[in-house]
């Protein structure tokens, strides 16, 4: 259904705009950096299904929607750009706590679901994200070959895929540089305040951003 080489030409496309760090990056370096390897890579999968989210509402057409609307755009940006200054406020209150939560059980940290919660949310109001699907995506569809949603829907994992690759790989480096860290309770501080000053940071960007 998808031709090959509108697929090829996709992931090419895909792979240039996934490997300059935009707000999903930073946000999974942020939770790494303030809480770990694994609230990282439950973020990563937040992040990957926010993602995705995105690709289903350009493929039943709400896309254009959005697209045509600066109202609703902008409505989603700062609802993003909010919830990022939130949890990089949260992380910066809680920053001097990262040393009993390194070691707790799993059990007792923040939920896995609520942290995939968190990506997910982040990654369904990516401004740069919305702007990929609802502008890129729909170019790289052959009309003539019928079922468009399905083709939106099947190129969609293509981004999916190499963004899980791509934010993971970030997530397990920036979660092993916090273990260098907890070496010293003051380097830790430190590090769980930067990951806050980050996403606070990122939510000012987003929200002023206006391309």
């Amino acid at each position: 259904m998808v031709s090959t080489s509108n697929l090829l030409a996709f992931a090419a496309m895909s792979l240039v705009v996934i490997a300059i760090p935009g707000p999903n990056v930073l946000f999974v370096i942020g939770r790494a950096l303030a809480h770990g390897r694994r609230t990282a890579l439950a973020t990563v999968l937040g992040n990957l299904l926010g993602c995705y989210t995105l690709v289903l509402v350009v493929a039943m057409g709400l896309g254009t929607l959005l697209q045509s609307s600066a109202t609703a755009l902008t409505a989603v940006k700062l609802a993003g750009a909010a919830y990022l200054v939130y949890l990089g406020v949260q992380a910066l209150r809680h920053r001097d706590r990262l040393r009993a939560d390194m070691g707790v059980t799993a059990d007792e940290k923040r939920s896995d679901l609520r942290t995939i919660m968190d990506g997910l949310l982040v990654g369904v109001t990516n401004p740069k994200g919305l702007v990929f699907f609802t502008a890129v995506l729909p170019q790289f569809v052959d009309h003539d070959a019928g079922r468009v949603p399905l083709q939106m829907m099947l190129l969609g994992l293509v981004p999916a895929v190499i963004g899980l690759l791509c934010d993971s790989l970030w997530g397990l480096g920036a979660a092993a540089a916090r273990t260098w860290f907890a070496g010293s309770d003051r380097r830790l501080s430190t590090v769980g305040g930067a990951g806050g000053v980050a996403l606070i940071g990122l939510g000012i960007t987003v929200a002023v951003n206006r391309h």
